[in-house]
């Protein structure tokens, strides 16, 4: 009936559970064995037939798993259905109570010794720290699920890749993060080892850092093979999380009313699933889309929402990008002082080391506002700290507009020499393709 422990762990077991239930030897072995052979039994020097271990488990009130095992099957299926209540849990915005539940069963997983339970549990964690900006205890919940999957094929160990790689992402690691995903990607691709749901994962999660790279071509050819492999995927949540970040491309490609559609699909995929979260995430593109074809009171309602949602999950790093991008809607409204009320609150949460990019957009929008205002010393301090941040990060898409920024501040102010430089800066970094700066694309998937 599949692998066992060896004799002598089944010996301990069968021993304790007798004494822990009070029975004597001869009262666990009758009426079908003798006392003798309950000695021998225990002491690991003969191995129990099936037969044997169905009579134990019986008398010592235990399923036959449990003793052949040390595992329980029904207490293995309980374990799961909490793993799952856990997700839900987190998926609706209560991220301290999930932690709870994630800490609890990743203990009673290592109890026994059920090392995809406990990859579970990890991942777990793992998603509840991205959640409220702990990166590094993410990345280290997610390198602990990777080892507890050592020995998984490749596609059951790409959650935990995924999620090491959002979190370097989030760090503003953009470089690092494309590389864990790319080279994930290219080892399923080549290796002929095509799991829809994997595939789709990782095409869903690379379009973001591409996006901010500058790679638009790249991130445009991965929204078109996540397209492909969707009518494969059975999972309604990956789809969903799908399409909202294709939408990101139809965007950059100016497809305005085919990113409202797709980011309405997966709003309503969201819906039916409870996922609180995501459809936050789903508010706050709508509303980015909304602000780029001029309809700002749309996009100020859609982005309030969003936060309203995110903040009640704490989802922290996500709130402060949003947040960033609602202050520049209000900007465009004419309300510059509350704006950079909210930029300043943002800047107090962010460092180099967590969240670069979201930090970097906020100096640059905060210096806009100060060149409004005539206030030209702080402008450029403000636009010099965020190409500071965004050259650390590697975001080259940004790094060009940046430039251009500081470059027009500096030649109205007469220094036409530092202005020069600055564009030239921008100029490399616009006319560095992202297709190629990458290094060679990864293999396409069989779609």
């Amino acid at each position: 009936m599949g692998e066992r422990d060896e004799p002598g762990t089944i010996g301990r077991r069968v021993q304790q559970l007798r004494v822990a239930r009070g029975l004597t030897q001869r009262q666990l072995a009758e009426p079908v064995y003798t006392p003798a052979y309950i000695s021998t039994l225990e002491a690991g020097r003969v191995r129990p037939s099936d037969e044997a271990l169905r009579h134990l488990s019986e008398r010592l009130g235990v399923e036959f798993d449990e003793l052949a095992t040390g595992r329980s099957a029904r207490r293995v299926t309980e374990l799961r259905l909490r793993l799952t209540e856990a997700q839900r849990a987190l998926a609706v915005g209560e991220a301290e109570s999930a932690v709870e539940q994630y800490a609890a069963l990743l203990a009673e997983a290592e109890a026994q010794e059920l090392p995809e339970e406990q990859a579970a549990a990890l991942l777990g964690l793992g998603e509840c720290a991205l959640d409220t900006g702990e990166l590094a205890d993410g990345r280290r919940f997610f390198e602990e699920a990777e080892a507890r999957l050592a020995d998984a094929p490749l596609h059951a160990r790409v959650p935990a890749l995924r999620g090491r790689a959002v979190a370097h992402y989030l760090a503003g690691e953009l470089r690092y993060a494309v590389y864990l995903l790319e080279s994930t990607i290219d080892e399923l691709n080549r290796g002929g080892l095509h799991d829809p749901d994997a595939l789709l994962l990782l095409y869903a999660s690379v379009i973001g850092p591409y996006m901010d790279m500058g790679a638009h071509a790249r991130a445009a050819q991965a929204a078109e093979f996540a397209l492909a492999l969707a009518p494969q995927s059975g999972d309604p949540a990956l789809v969903a999380r799908m399409h909202r970040s294709v939408a990101r491309t139809l965007l950059a490609e100016g497809r305005l009313a085919e990113a409202d559609a797709s980011l309405a699909k997966a709003a309503e995929l969201y819906r039916g699933l409870h996922l609180r979260t995501e459809l936050a995430n789903c508010h706050w593109m709508r509303g980015y889309v909304y602000a780029q074809n001029g309809e700002l009171e749309r996009a100020e309602a859609e982005m309030r929402e969003a936060l309203h949602m995110l903040s009640a999950t704490r989802a922290t790093l996500y709130s402060s990008q949003l947040t960033v991008e609602l202050a520049d809607v209000l900007h465009r409204r004419g309300r510059s002082e509350e704006a950079a009320e909210l930029l300043r609150d943002v800047l107090g949460g962010l460092s180099p080391e967590r969240g670069a990019v979201h930090a970097a957009a906020a100096h640059r929008l905060l210096g806009i506002i100060a060149e409004d205002a005539r206030a030209t010393e702080q402008a450029e301090e403000h636009y010099v700290r965020a190409l500071s941040l965004l050259e650390r990060a590697g975001a080259a898409g940004d790094l060009a507009d940046l430039c251009r920024l500081l470059g027009d501040l500096l030649r109205r102010t007469g220094r036409v020499e530092a202005a020069l430089d600055a564009y030239r800066t921008g100029l490399g970094h616009r006319t560095a393709p992202g297709t190629t700066t990458l290094g060679p694309a990864p293999a396409q998937p069989p779609v």
